[in-house]
C-alpha cells in the first residue's frame, strides 16, 4: 500500500479575516458570485441558483472529514445568504418607503375630507338658522293677514282711503310689502335648496371618510409589516456577520488540523485501484485458463475424430464450450446482459461528474473515480449487471463509508467491476451471486460526505471510466 503523501497548501492565514479571504477566493474560483437582486423575483431566482451551486459544492467536498466539510459549508451558506439578505433589506426598505408614502397620501386625503365635512356641517348649521328666522317672519305675516290686519287687501285700501292721493299712497305701501313678502319666500326656497345640496355633499364626504379611514388603517398596518421585516433583516445581517467571523476562525483552526485531506482521498482511491487490479489479474488468468482448457478439449476431440474417421470432417464442430458465440460471462460463472444499467432509476441527475475535481478548502485537484447521482436517503440501489459480490465493507471504511464491490466478469469482451459507496445499509453479502437490477443496498451518507447521494464507479479492464458514457446512462 502506498504511504500517505500529505498535501500542503501555502498554509492558512493567521487571522479569521485571512481565512475568510482564502475561502472567498476559492469559492469565487469555483463558482460564479451571486448576482445583485433588485426585485422579489430576482431574489427568488438568486436563491434557486445558490441552492444548485451549494449542492455542487457539497459534492466537491466528498471525501473531506465531516467536521471540516460542515464548517466550510456553513461558512459558504453564510457567504451566500449575506448578500441575499442585504438585497432583501434594500427591497424591504424600498417597500417600507412606498408603504409610508401611501399611508401619508391617504392621511392627507382623509384630512381634506374631514375639513370638508366640518365646513359643510358649519354651513348647513348657519343656513338652518337663517331658514328658521325666515320661516318665523313669514309666519308672522301670514298670521297678520289671517286676522285681517291693516293693508290686508286692495279692497280694504279702497274703502279706507279718504281721497285718491291717500289711496295711491296706501296702495303703494301695500304693493311694496307684498313684493318684500314674495322675495322672502323666494329666499327661503333658495336656502332650503342650498342646504339640501350641502347635505347630499356632506353624506358623500362622510361615506368617503369611512373608506379613507379603512384605507389609512390598512396602509399603516402594511407599513408596520414592512418596518418589522426590515428590522428583522437588519438583525439577521448582524447575526450573519458575527457567524461569518466565528466560522472563519473555526475553519482556520480546522485547516491546520486537516491539511492532508487530498492525500487521504488519493490513498483511498489507490487502495480501490489496487484491489480492482488484483480482481482484473485473476479474471485474466481465469480467462486464459478457460481458453487453454477449451483448446485442450478441442485438440482431444480432433484426435478422436481423426482416429475414428481417418480424418473425415465428421460433425466435430460442437466441441468445447469455449468456442460458443456468447459475448458475456460474469465472475464466478454468472451471466450478464450485454450492457450495464444505472444503479438508480432514470432520469439521472449528476451532482458531481467523473474526472479531476477541485478541492475548494485548501486548493488542489484529485481524481473523482466515479459519478455522483442525486438520490434520497433510503432509496434502493441495484446491481448494474449480473456478477459476484467481491466485497462488502461496513463503515468506517476510509472516505467511502459502507461499500459494495461487484465483479461482473467479461461483458462484450471487456472485464467490468462496479463500486457503490456511502450506502446506508447493505442488501447483499460477500461472495453472493447477484442478477442485473437486484437491490444491493440503500442510498446513505456514510463515510466522508455532506449528504445522501449515489457514488458509483465503473472499472473496465482495471481502469476507471465515466459511467455516463455507457449506453444505458
Amino acid at each position: 500500500m502506498p504511504r500517505r503523501r500529505p498535501f500542503r497548501s501555502h498554509g492558512p492565514s493567521r487571522s479569521a479575516r485571512g481565512a475568510l479571504a482564502a475561502v472567498l477566493a476559492c469559492s469565487l474560483a469555483l463558482l460564479a458570485g451571486p448576482v445583485v437582486a433588485d426585485t422579489r423575483d430576482d431574489l427568488e431566482e438568486q436563491q434557486e441558483q445558490n441552492e444548485s451551486e451549494r449542492e455542487e459544492l457539497a459534492a466537491m467536498l466528498e471525501g473531506t472529514e465531516s467536521e471540516l466539510a460542515d464548517v466550510y459549508l456553513e461558512l459558504d451558506d453564510i457567504e451566500r445568504r449575506l448578500p441575499v439578505a442585504q438585497d432583501e433589506l434594500a427591497v424591504a426598505n424600498d417597500e417600507l418607503a412606498a408603504a409610508e408614502r401611501h399611508a401619508a397620501s391617504v392621511q392627507d386625503r382623509l384630512d381634506v375630507a374631514e375639513a370638508q365635512q366640518s365646513d359643510l356641517t358649519s354651513e348647513i348649521s348657519t343656513t338652518e338658522g337663517e331658514i328658521t328666522e325666515t320661516e318665523s317672519a313669514m309666519g308672522a305675516v301670514a298670521r297678520s293677514a289671517y286676522r285681517g290686519g291693516e293693508g290686508a287687501s286692495a279692497l280694504s285700501v279702497i274703502f279706507a282711503a279718504d281721497d285718491a292721493d291717500d289711496f295711491a299712497v296706501q296702495y303703494s305701501v301695500m304693493s311694496s310689502a307684498l313684493r318684500s313678502q314674495n322675495q322672502t319666500l323666494s329666499d327661503l326656497e333658495n336656502l332650503v335648496a342650498v342646504n339640501r345640496n350641502r347635505q347630499a355633499r356632506l353624506d358623500a364626504v362622510t361615506e368617503r371618510i369611512g373608506e379613507l379611514k379603512a384605507e389609512a388603517d390598512a396602509a399603516v398596518a402594511a407599513a408596520d409589516v414592512a418596518r418589522q421585516e426590515a428590522a428583522d433583516l437588519v438583525a439577521e445581517i448582524e447575526q450573519l456577520q458575527a457567524d461569518q467571523e466565528a466560522r472563519a476562525g473555526e475553519l482556520e483552526t480546522l485547516q491546520e488540523d486537516y491539511t492532508d485531506q487530498i492525500a487521504e482521498i488519493e490513498e483511498d482511491n489507490e487502495e480501490i485501484a489496487d484491489e480492482i487490479a488484483e480482481i482484473d489479474r485473476k479474471e485474466r488468468e481465469a480467462e486464459r485458463e478457460r481458453q487453454r482448457e477449451a483448446a485442450e478439449r478441442a485438440s482431444r476431440s480432433d484426435d478422436r475424430d481423426t482416429g475414428n474417421s481417418g480424418g473425415s470432417g465428421g460433425s466435430g464442430g460442437s466441441g468445447g464450450s469455449g468456442g460458443s458465440g456468447g459475448s458475456s460471462s460474469a465472475g464466478s460463472g454468472s451471466s450478464s446482459s450485454g450492457s450495464l444499467i444505472p444503479p438508480v432509476p432514470q432520469p439521472l441527475y449528476v451532482t458531481s461528474g467523473y474526472g479531476m475535481r477541485w478541492y475548494p478548502i485548501t486548493g488542489g485537484y484529485y481524481m473523482h473515480q466515479g459519478v455522483d447521482l442525486r438520490s434520497a436517503c433510503g432509496n434502493s440501489q441495484v446491481a448494474s449487471a449480473a456478477g459476484t459480490v467481491s466485497a462488502v465493507r461496513p463503515a468506517p471504511n476510509g472516505t467511502h463509508g459502507n461499500q459494495v464491490m461487484i465483479n461482473h466478469g467479461t461483458i462484450n469482451g471487456s472485464r467490468y467491476v462496479t463500486v457503490y459507496n456511502h450506502l446506508s445499509r447493505f442488501a447483499v453479502s460477500q461472495g453472493q451471486s447477484v442478477s442485473q437490477g437486484q437491490t444491493i443496498g440503500y442510498t446513505g451518507a456514510t463515510g466522508n460526505v455532506t449528504g445522501c447521494h449515489v457514488h458509483f464507479e465503473v472499472w473496465r479492464n482495471g481502469s476507471t471510466i465515466d459511467p455516463m458514457g455507457l449506453s444505458a446512462f
